[in-house]
């Protein structure tokens, strides 16, 4: 059970100061995987970067942190909706890093597909990769940190349309409100362990080739964004890096919007 009360309270100056801390980013072959990871190793994190299919990537981006940032990262894969891929992913990072501190369950799916064109099995794969992965290694880092005698922290990258659905996204949009609703019931149960669970809703983020690709959702964005641009891969990883940190350890079952103010325009 954990301190009712911190014994000390962090420095200004330490509060996001990740040395010496395990974290796993899944997903991190992506563009908002690898944002995240690059400022938690920025932060002094060890990186687990995750990776399903894309190795290279990862492993450039392995290559990246440890030459222009300094810091220490590995690349693991794995399909994260097979429970067994799940536990090696678990023993590799404390493996190559001797602890697991912190997990971010990034890695998502988001293809568009109208309604009346989804499948079973496309609604089913959706669920599996987000939702159903989320689950299995928040509960694998769970029992890691009670194992340990350790809290930790799980931060679950959603998205805005877990509270206002796009078209095309039904099956997306469903899958992400599930995951806000899992934040707050996983936070509730594994509080008591000293385990803390957030979760972060991106808006649009920028890709390489998407203005090119979309010039018209592009500008619908812009007009629409209070603060004028789409977002950057830093600007979800700076997120996740406050609600892993010292500087969030009284915040617990809570989603953070970093949508560029879209969200506080009314749609009628």
């Amino acid at each position: 059970m954990p301190a009712t009360i911190p014994a000390t309270i962090p420095s200004v100056a330490s509060l996001l100061d990740l040395t010496g801390r395990t974290v796993i980013v899944t997903g991190s072959s992506g563009g908002i995987g690898g944002g995240i990871a690059r400022r938690l190793a920025e932060a002094g994190a060890n990186v687990v970067c995750h990776y399903h299919g894309n190795r290279d990537t990862a492993e450039a981006l392995v290559q990246e942190i440890e030459a222009d940032i300094g810091g220490k990262a590995v690349a693991l894969g794995g399909d994260l909706s097979d429970e067994a891929a799940v536990t090696a992913l678990v023993k590799g990072a404390t493996e190559a890093f001797g602890t697991l501190d912190a997990i971010v369950n990034n890695a998502g799916h988001q293809p568009v597909a109208g309604l009346l064109d989804i499948t079973p099995d496309g609604w089913s794969q959706m669920m599996a990769i987000n939702t159903a992965a989320p689950f299995l290694l928040t509960r694998a880092f769970a029992a890691h940190a009670k194992e340990k005698g350790r809290g930790g922290a799980v931060v679950n990258i959603a998205s805005i349309e877990g509270h206002q659905p796009a078209p095309g996204h039904a099956h997306y949009a469903a899958s992400k409100a599930a995951v806000l609703m899992f934040t707050k019931a996983a936070a509730l149960e594994l509080g008591a362990l000293g385990i803390r669970v957030n979760s972060v809703s991106p808006g649009l983020i920028h890709r390489d080739g998407i203005e090119e690709g979309w010039p018209e959702g592009v500008g619908r964005w812009k007009e629409a964004a209070p603060l004028g641009r789409l977002g950057m891969p830093q600007d979800i990883g700076d997120a996740v890096l406050f609600l892993i940190s010292d500087a969030a350890r009284w915040v617990s079952g809570a989603d953070l919007t970093v949508d560029g103010g879209v969200s506080a325009r009314s749609t009628w």
